[in-house]
């Protein structure tokens, strides 16, 4: 009698023999979208900041084209007070890949007079103009992101393909069905479309990821000592935004950043994960998204994000 032996697909929990692990047909979905856009697309462009999901979506994009080169480039808007280290990060991965990166600077639109500085000191909200510009002056037709739909409910609505108008702004009514995983890329002259290639990842599945494939994260994702003051119920950055003010005292705590933007919008929160191990811990017990518990430019109205994206933002 002849033995078979049982072939397995890599999927835990499962006695099926072809059967995907979550991680790999979430994994699948994202270089499907990925090639999806490369034949659709002329000019395709990744805006990558140096943060977790722009650092898995670049991830999924070496990968979707190895052994060639992702054949699109980077796009960056700066505001001018991003962490250091996210930024030393960026220049990094750029270098070693051999890939073109291009930045839209707020602080220029401000020395221009274009911009001006907000009574809050945030500069997340000034984003917008650089951004579109940017897009425009490009002639880039699809803008990977790496916004998810667990994130925020203004996001949960948004499509694997979302198109925007000439003046880079979103119209819930006018997304097109995706069934089947077919996406549409029509659009006309001077449109473009916004590509979510992890919207249907959950901040757990992404850090799951990172361990399982062994990505280099900046440090400030782990546990370390940081000199924060409070202000609205977050641990902020002391900085050159504006922050602290004179009744806001600076304390030295163990903290790391869950998500990573502006430093004048972004809080922290304690914790004592030094490791990929311990974070993945700390992320399946939390009941707060990231945003909803460390973006402070999210709580500036109840429809904070949703107004945002309909003036072209992310």
């Amino acid at each position: 009698m002849t033995t078979v032996a049982k072939v397995t697909g890599g999927g835990e929990g499962t006695d099926s023999p072809y059967a995907l692990s979550h991680l790999d047909a979430l994994e699948s979905e994202a270089v499907h979208i990925f090639r999806e856009v490369a034949g659709e697309f002329e000019n395709p462009v990744i805006l990558f900041s140096g943060g977790k999901d722009s650092i898995v979506m670049l991830h999924l994009a070496l990968k979707a084209f190895a052994p060639a080169a992702v054949p699109f480039s980077l796009l960056h808007v700066d505001t001018g007070h991003n962490f250091p280290e996210v930024l030393e990060y960026r220049d990094r991965v750029v270098a070693a890949h051999g890939l073109r990166l291009h930045v839209a600077s707020v602080q220029e639109y401000i020395d221009r007079g274009v911009l001006r500085e907000r009574p809050d000191g945030t500069r997340n909200p000034l984003q917008t103009l650089p951004l579109t510009e940017k897009i425009q002056s490009e002639r880039f037709d699809a803008v990977f992101g790496g916004g998810r739909r667990d994130e925020e409910k203004a996001r949960a609505k948004e499509r694997v393909f979302s198109l925007r108008d000439e003046f880079s702004q979103w119209d819930p009514r006018r997304q097109r069905p995706e069934l089947w995983n077919l996406y549409n890329g029509r659009h006309a002259p001077g449109e473009h479309v916004r590509v979510f290639p992890l919207s249907n990842w959950t901040e757990l599945d992404v850090w799951q990821y990172i361990a399982r494939e062994g990505i280099d994260l900046p440090e400030i994702y782990f546990a370390h000592e940081r000199e924060v003051f409070s202000r609205s119920g977050m641990w902020l950055t002391a900085g050159e935004w504006g922050g602290p003010k004179d009744t806001e005292p600076v304390q030295t705590r163990l903290v790391r950043y869950r998500t990573v933007g502006d430093m004048s919008c972004t809080g922290a929160v304690d914790s004592d994960a030094t490791t990929l191990e311990a974070v993945i811990t700390e992320i399946a017990a939390s009941r707060l998204t990231e945003r909803g518990a460390t973006r402070a430019d999210d709580k500036l109205s109840e429809a904070a994000m949703e107004d945002r994206k309909r003036e072209g933002y992310f």
